[in-house]
């Protein structure tokens, strides 16, 4: 196993892309280019972090990581709050990599819990040409989906590796059906699907929506983060027709962050 700061180190470089804006429905609201520098300094005992974008640079040095930031072996991380709390802005950002190219996901809640926005950040390798993915659609996922998930604890005890299924299908009013299994354990859910929108609504008490970007991406969050129920951010990258990534933020019932899930799935 590598350390977390070796894993951190997967993500040095000059990373080209952009910070895109979406509301909690999908509309487009900005997009900014920007330069993120990660340059290992001192025989990368120190990482200093350089981001450019609206012509503002933000600098932060990094000599450990920890907190609410955890890392994978292939450098993807995911970093955020590490408890949720009554009456406070709630988020995560959940980033996955794949070869020259970094898709990164924030997800961000205002004070009373409310699903508030949302940021799609699509980075390459400066020197190597961008992946031009289309925007997700439906049937991009439609089938069955054989994976294996690798769950990292807050705690850093030893990881669990576990194979996952993931069965996607339309019923005959166009309704969707997710069956997911994990270990011993099948959970089949339904959805309302509106354009960009697919809206888990069978309990109004805890609608999940799972919103369709662009680059093959997909943000699923809670509508709304309530306090005493367990809950979970997630994106996903279609980054070949049959080939997908998915990362899941969890959450306790006390609102404690304890796990990060990657998984890797193949449509069969």
């Amino acid at each position: 196993m590598k350390s977390q700061w070796e894993c951190f180190l997967q993500n040095l470089g000059v990373w080209e892309g952009s910070f895109t804006n979406f509301s909690p429905q999908g509309t487009l609201l900005n997009d900014t280019p920007s330069c993120l520098s990660l340059e290992g300094l001192n025989n990368n005992q120190t990482v200093r972090l350089t981001l450019s974008r609206s012509g503002q640079d933000v600098i932060r040095e990094f000599s450990s990581v920890g907190g609410g930031l955890l890392f994978f072996e292939n450098g993807s991380f995911s970093e955020g709050l590490i408890q949720l709390g009554p009456f406070s802005e709630f988020g995560g950002e959940l980033a996955l990599v794949h070869e020259n190219c970094r898709l990164r996901l924030v997800q961000l809640f205002d004070k009373t819990g409310q699903l508030k926005e949302l940021i799609l950040i699509r980075e390459h390798l400066a020197g190597t040409p961008p992946a031009e993915r289309p925007t997700l659609q439906i049937n991009d996922l439609l089938g069955e989906w054989l994976g294996q998930a690798v769950t990292i604890y807050r705690d850093l005890r030893s990881p669990d590796i576990y194979s996952t299924t993931l069965k996607i299908q339309l019923d005959d009013t166009g309704r969707l059906i997710q069956t997911t299994s994990f270990g011993d354990r099948t959970i089949t859910s339904t959805a309302t699907i509106k354009g960009s929108i697919v809206l888990f609504d069978q309990n109004p008490q805890k609608q999940v929506q799972v919103l369709l970007l662009p680059d093959g991406a997909s943000a699923t969050s809670p509508l709304k983060v309530q306090l005493r129920q367990p809950l979970f951010l997630e994106a996903g990258w279609l980054i070949q027709p049959n080939l997908r990534q998915r990362m899941i933020r969890s959450y306790n019932d006390k609102g404690e962050w304890v796990s990060l899930t990657l998984v890797t799935e193949e449509r069969v």
